[in-house]
């Protein structure tokens, strides 16, 4: 099996700033050589219908077909009124154990100001349980998003500094990657445990 990223865009919003961040993510990917490829799910412009109404545009068969040839995910989320996206919320009650499980997993928090950090938790509370992601303990946090990853050169001194950041959490993505591959080989998943408790 080769190896393959997908990154989440979370926002329902067309031309967002977790979208410019996915971007930039995935451009560094290519440049870094981690993967052999990877793979965008933009919420806004692929939007699942809110669980549990039919998915008439046969949505998510197009996303899960993607996301079941993913080895690894870098999750985006921004921080509206100090929670997850609705769109990404609902995302986790389509995703399940065979689309996402054991796989490893970067959750990114994006703010127009200096927060972006409650997503993140409520991220880590609940969207893992049933469908078994494997959320890194490192995060990113994106503050001040307008300002950062916009042009090929840093702009100031905390741009810089997210970038490089964000390099290394991408390599440290990369090697749970390699060792997540092992556990899921060797990992049977009895039908009876196929929810979380």
């Amino acid at each position: 099996m080769s190896r393959r990223i997908v990154v989440l865009s979370g926002s329902n919003r067309a031309g967002s700033q977790s979208l410019k961040v996915a971007s930039h993510l995935r451009q560094r990917l290519a440049d870094l050589n981690l993967w052999e490829a990877s793979d965008l799910i933009d919420l806004a412009t692929s939007r699942l219908p809110l669980w549990p109404e039919q998915d008439r545009d046969q949505l998510w068969p197009a996303q899960q077909a993607i996301l079941a040839k993913a080895t690894a995910l870098i999750v985006i989320s921004p921080e509206w009124n100090g929670m997850a996206c609705p769109a990404l919320k609902n995302f986790f009650l389509y995703a399940g154990i065979s689309e996402l499980g054991h796989k490893p997993a970067l959750l990114v928090g994006v703010s127009a100001g200096l927060g972006g950090a409650y997503p993140i938790a409520e991220l880590r509370a609940s969207s893992y349980k049933n469908c078994r992601l494997l959320y890194l303990p490192e995060h990113l946090i994106i503050r001040n998003v307008e300002s950062m990853f916009n042009d090929q050169a840093p702009a100031n001194e905390d741009d810089k500094r997210i970038r490089e950041r964000a390099d290394w959490a991408l390599r440290l993505l990369s090697q749970y990657d390699v060792a997540c591959r092992e556990i899921r080989r060797a990992l049977e998943q009895p039908p009876a445990f196929s929810t979380g408790m």
